[in-house]
């Protein structure tokens, strides 16, 4: 399960305004902000984020079918690179690579420019702090110490905002520059951000927060019962307890720490792009000769690309490339 492999955390100031939970929430792989598999049901939204980048998925969202189909069919002739009719996985796999990156310079300039209009050569924490957090100078202290509180809630991103800029700062000057930046908003994309990216991962997941992860805590992170679900676990659940006791755990202590969860998340050798690459051909691959026709993505377009019959006018505009 691709969803096992790597947790990367979003943006937790992305806009000039607080940040909701929704971005805020821990994802599950960085070529998405949702998870790939879902109490084990497959969530194609995963493979359209993949495969377009997250802000043209968006757009597709709202188109017809037709005019969907016709969009991904030129999509299809530019990941034929050398247009020999077949799409092979090492091709899809630069395409979504290509995509990716496009997706994060974009959302880093953008952000760039909304966070420094002036466009100065560093961002310094405290214009940072004021732009995002300035309300809460405003806010009664005692907000702070509720943990079902707003207050409580800002006081928890602010200060995982202000490690994580620590973080990407890399030359301690308290203000960062374009390139750190880029790191403070995307760091499952820069690995020298590993450790804040193990960190936040960690904390999110411990619940009772003794600074490691149980059995159960990894379980109901993944897989919370639906209201009024009762009897035997799934077979993926059960699956998913032996990875821990047998492989997560390596010092068979009942519990994941920082070192384990880094070994989780962040294998080494392991490449998201190849991974959704393959998945891509093998379920689309009708013929199983392990590439892909043009015929072959287009009769499996809704696992590419969405679609919605109403509603796709401003998107269309938006985006006359195709």
């Amino acid at each position: 399960m691709l969803k096992s492999l790597f947790i990367a955390l979003t943006i937790s100031a992305v806009f000039a305004g607080v940040p909701s939970n929704e971005e805020t929430k821990r994802l599950m792989d960085h070529l998405s902000d949702v998870e790939h598999f879902k109490n084990e049901h497959h969530n194609k939204q995963f493979d359209h984020d993949a495969f377009l980048g997250e802000d043209q998925a968006k757009t597709f969202d709202q188109l017809p079918p037709e005019e969907s189909k016709r969009r991904l069919g030129v999509i299809v002739d530019k990941i034929d690179v050398d247009k020999d009719g077949f799409i092979t996985p090492v091709e899809l796999k630069d395409w979504i690579r290509y995509t990716q990156k496009r997706y994060i310079d974009e959302d880093v300039e953008r952000h760039w420019r909304q966070h420094n209009p002036d466009n100065e050569e560093l961002i310094t924490w405290d214009a940072y702090r004021k732009n995002v957090y300035g309300f809460m100078d405003d806010m009664d202290p005692k907000d702070y110490k509720s943990p079902e509180s707003e207050g409580f809630t800002y006081s928890a991103l602010l200060k995982r905002d202000r490690r994580r800029w620590h973080y990407a700062d890399a030359d301690q000057n308290e203000a960062l520059n374009r390139t750190e930046f880029a790191a403070f908003l995307h760091p499952e994309d820069h690995s020298g951000m590993n450790n804040v990216v193990v960190l936040e991962t960690l904390e999110d997941i411990d619940k009772d927060k003794d600074g490691k992860i149980s059995l159960e805590e990894y379980i109901g992170d993944m897989y919370k019962p639906e209201d009024g679900e009762e009897g035997e676990e799934p077979d993926w659940v059960k699956q998913e307890r032996e990875q821990f006791t047998g492989y997560r755990d390596t010092d068979k202590d009942g519990f994941m720490d920082e070192n384990e969860v880094k070994e989780w998340i962040a294998p080494p050798e392991f490449d998201h792009a190849e991974a959704e690459a393959r998945h891509l051909v093998f379920e689309a691959d009708s013929d199983a000769d392990e590439k892909l026709t043009k015929a072959e993505v287009l009769d499996k377009y809704d696992l590419f690309v969405g679609s919605q019959a109403t509603d796709f006018g401003e998107a269309l505009a938006r985006h006359d490339e195709f």
